[in-house]
Formats: C-alpha cells, sequence, structure tokens
C-alpha cells in the first residue's frame, strides 16, 4: 500500500507533535492551525499504535462536528480508516480508534467517561472547558503495560472563554508564555514516590502559519484592540469578552500610580476608615479582601487572604468556617495591634440557617473581632461600581487601587467573561469570588458615575 500525505507541519506544528511532555497546550491566536494540528496528532499516533483509543472533545456537538469530525474525515485517507456516524468514531485498520466527544455539563456530562480507558486526551478550545472537566477526564489516562506508550494530553485554544484564568494559570504563567516547560511534582502516596510531570506550551500565531492568506491577517488587524491582541497575536491578557477591559497593570506605574489600577504597596495612615469583605467557599476558594479608604473616597485593596489550593486555579481549600475564622484572626492581628476598627460586609448567604448553624455563627465562635454585616448582593450595580471605581480622571488617577502584593486580585479580575445567556452579568462558572467581595464592598461604599478618561494611546506595532 502506498499512500501520500499531504501534510507539512509548521515549525510550531513539529514542536506540538514531537514534545514529549506529559500536558500541551497549543496555539493562543487564530490562524495558528490549532484544530487541524490536533487531529493530525491523534491519526498519528492511532496509526503508529495498534488497539489505542484517542478520545477528541468539544463543548457541545456541533462544535465538534464543524471541526473536528469534518478535519478528520478529510485527512484520513480511506484505506486506513472509516468514520462511523451513529458511534462518532474513526475507526483505524490496526483497531485504533478515535472517539468524538462533546462535554456540556460536569454532572452526567463527565460520568459518561466513568470507565473510559483514554490513550490520547484531546481538547479543543480548552479555556471552553471548566478545570473540573479538564482533571476528571485525566484521571481517565491510563494504558496497558502491553501496548508500550505514554498516555497523554494535547489541547489547543485561543484567549478567553469561562476557562481562561485556570488555562492561563497552569500554561502560560508557569511557562513564561513558552519559553520554557513546566514541571509539576505529582506525590503517589499508594506506590510511595514523587514523580515529575511535565506541562508545556507552545504560542502560535498567524505568522507561524504560511498557509493563511494575507486578507485574513488584514481582517484579523481590523478588530477592536482587546480581540486583535488575542486573535492576532495570543496575548493572554487581552481578549474578546473580557469583562473589565479597562483594568490597567503597568509596572511602570507601580510608584507613581498614573493610568494603573496596581501599585506598590504605602503606608496606610491610621485615620483612613478599614473595610473587609468576605465571599465564602469551601470546594470553591473563600476570599477577603482588606481595604483603606482615604479623605477622598479612594479606596486601596491592600491585602487578601484567598483560601485557594496554591497553584490550583478555583480549587478550594476545603476549610470549615471555624478553621476560616481561625485564619481570620492571625490575618487581621496587624490591624488589631494598632487599635484600628474594621468594618466587615459578606455575602448575605452565609446568615442561612436552613441547615442548621449559619456560616456567620460557626466564624464568630472563632472569632469575633469582625461585625460582618449583610452585603448588597445586586449583581449588575454592583459591576456598575467597579466599572465607576476603575474609571482614570484627568490626572490619570482611578477611584480603586490594589497593591501589587494582593496577587489573586490582579490575577482573576482581568480574566472574567461575561454570561453567554445573560450578556450583561458575568459569568459565574468562572474564578469570581474575589470579584464577589470586591462588590460588597463597593456597595457600601457606592461612588456616582464619573466621565471616562482614557489613557493617552500607544501606537500598535503588530511585530512588537
Amino acid at each position: 500500500m502506498n499512500i501520500v500525505f499531504d501534510y507539512e507541519p509548521t515549525q510550531k506544528q513539529w514542536q506540538l507533535h514531537d514534545s514529549i511532555a506529559d500536558e500541551v497546550l497549543y496555539g493562543g491566536a487564530a490562524g495558528g492551525g490549532k484544530s487541524y494540528s490536533l487531529c493530525w496528532d491523534a491519526f498519528m499516533r492511532c496509526i503508529q499504535w495498534d488497539d489505542t483509543h484517542a478520545y477528541m472533545f468539544r463543548r457541545t456537538y456541533p462544535e465538534l462536528e464543524l471541526t473536528l469530525v469534518r478535519t478528520m474525515q478529510r485527512i484520513v485517507p480511506k484505506e486506513l480508516g472509516t468514520y462511523n456516524a451513529s458511534a462518532h468514531e474513526m475507526r483505524f485498520i490496526n483497531g485504533s480508534v478515535v472517539h468524538f466527544c462533546h462535554l456540556q455539563n460536569e454532572g452526567e456530562g463527565l460520568l459518561k467517561y466513568q470507565g473510559a480507558e483514554i490513550h490520547w486526551l484531546y481538547f479543543d478550545e480548552l479555556t471552553h472547558f471548566t478545570k473540573a472537566m479538564y482533571d476528571y477526564l485525566r484521571t481517565r489516562l491510563r494504558a496497558e503495560k502491553r501496548l508500550g506508550i505514554v498516555p497523554c494530553v494535547r489541547s489547543a485554544s485561543n484567549p478567553g472563554g469561562p476557562g481562561h484564568a485556570w488555562v492561563k494559570q497552569r500554561f502560560v504563567d508557569p511557562t513564561d508564555t513558552g519559553k520554557k516547560v513546566s514541571k509539576i511534582q505529582v506525590k503517589s502516596e499508594v506506590l510511595g514516590k514523587t514523580e515529575i510531570r511535565k506541562v508545556q506550551y507552545i504560542p502560535a500565531t498567524v505568522v507561524d502559519n504560511p498557509h493563511i492568506t494575507q486578507d485574513y491577517v488584514l481582517e484579523l488587524e481590523q478588530k477592536p484592540r482587546a480581540l486583535r491582541e488575542a486573535l492576532l497575536l495570543g496575548k493572554w491578557d487581552a481578549f474578546d469578552g473580557q469583562a473589565f477591559p479597562e483594568f490597567t497593570d503597568d509596572p511602570a506605574h507601580y510608584e507613581d500610580g498614573l493610568f494603573t489600577h496596581v501599585i506598590d504597596p504605602m503606608p496606610i495612615p491610621l485615620n483612613w476608615t478599614r473595610y473587609v469583605s468576605f465571599d465564602h467557599g469551601f470546594t470553591r476558594p473563600f476570599s477577603f479582601g482588606v481595604w483603606a479608604v482615604d479623605t477622598e473616597g479612594r479606596a486601596y485593596r491592600y491585602k487578601e487572604l484567598y483560601g485557594c489550593v496554591p497553584g490550583e486555579a478555583n480549587v478550594g481549600l476545603a476549610l470549615s468556617p471555624g478553621e476560616i475564622g481561625k485564619k481570620l484572626s492571625e490575618f487581621l492581628e496587624p490591624e488589631f495591634r494598632e487599635g484600628l476598627h474594621i468594618d466587615g460586609i459578606a455575602d448575605p448567604a452565609i446568615w442561612d440557617k436552613s441547615r442548621g448553624m449559619s456560616v456567620e455563627e460557626m466564624i464568630r465562635k472563632e472569632f469575633s473581632g469582625v461585625y460582618f454585616r449583610k452585603g448588597d448582593n445586586t449583581r449588575l450595580p454592583g459591576k456598575m461600581q467597579l466599572h465607576e471605581r476603575l474609571k482614570f480622571d484627568e490626572e490619570g488617577k482611578p477611584m480603586l487601587y490594589v497593591f501589587n502584593t494582593c496577587k489573586d486580585f490582579v490575577r482573576t479580575i482581568p480574566s472574567l467573561v461575561y454570561d453567554p445567556h445573560k450578556p450583561e452579568d458575568i459569568d459565574s462558572s468562572g474564578e469570581d469570588h474575589i470579584y464577589d467581595e470586591t462588590r460588597y464592598f463597593l456597595m457600601a461604599r457606592p461612588i456616582a458615575p464619573r466621565p471616562t478618561v482614557n489613557k493617552p494611546p500607544e501606537k500598535w506595532n503588530p511585530l512588537k
């Protein structure tokens, strides 16, 4: 059998196919050949190793059919594999199979794959999936020794989507935007040893794909700034659907605080009013933000306590309310030593007694240094208060500053996206806990609408 394959991988596509990392994210921009690369990778692995199974995921079946299924049908010669439409499978002559899967929720959707033995796991548009989905399906990666293979995960995505924050934290940040391979230690209590899992990010843009036409590049260049920089340049700090694109983190102005919301820490005058805002969480993170308000009403978030598993976006510490209260007591000890009064605002849900003692009562049993009152949880007014606070005045100063030591605020707020079903509200499936407690605080100190003054525009250089 003499079959000629019409595939000439680009340099970045070769990196994807040659990678020995356990997990790889490919892409970052439109036009990098992401879905096409994933299909070729799955095809080559399945045809090289007999009796192996690849699972390729999109969130919905229409997306799956329009991209991965059609691409695989186009690239696989009929002599090597046939597509079974009723089973959504591409079956190869050597016994290997590509399973085309969609996954719309974390409940029954995941249970369908409880018994699956996945050898090659693929996610197209990974930021459309939750971290829980990704983590669960990775637990299905396994292979019998007779196959002689090492199962792996290969994904592709543009910036944006409800999973933007966790994907960025897992692949983009620890690899210095693809400049190095990240190594994660995984300890096995059963085996009594620690292994290293390698995570790689391979950024690819339109300039890495010689098959993209100039018209396509020109079309991307005409998009609004955030969408353009995400799709054309693959920037993870600007993307379409971003809820707070005005949030600015400019290290060049940390000291003077002009046209930036993030600043260097500074001494807080004792006469400034102090607040602590709280959003409760167990399997999801809890969040405390400590604020100071100056004599002009400008708010400063100067420290935070975020109950998140280190390195795991949107995964809570699973602490009881009493344990949270003890942590809060230690956290606020410096303020108490100064004799400062701190006003508390919290999610009204912590007063719920439908299941017995409320979360507020359980916290108060361990910590009574702050009296919490119920925050105003009206979502859209709270969102508008954050927009108002983020506006710059003519001098380049906003009404809300964040110390650069508040790493999780700086990480999560820019990653929030709009709810596709409620276009004016935030998608609550994302990591929105800091945002929620910030809303409670801002609604306790609302400000009137102010005119918008934009930061002086910089000349855009697509080669920068």
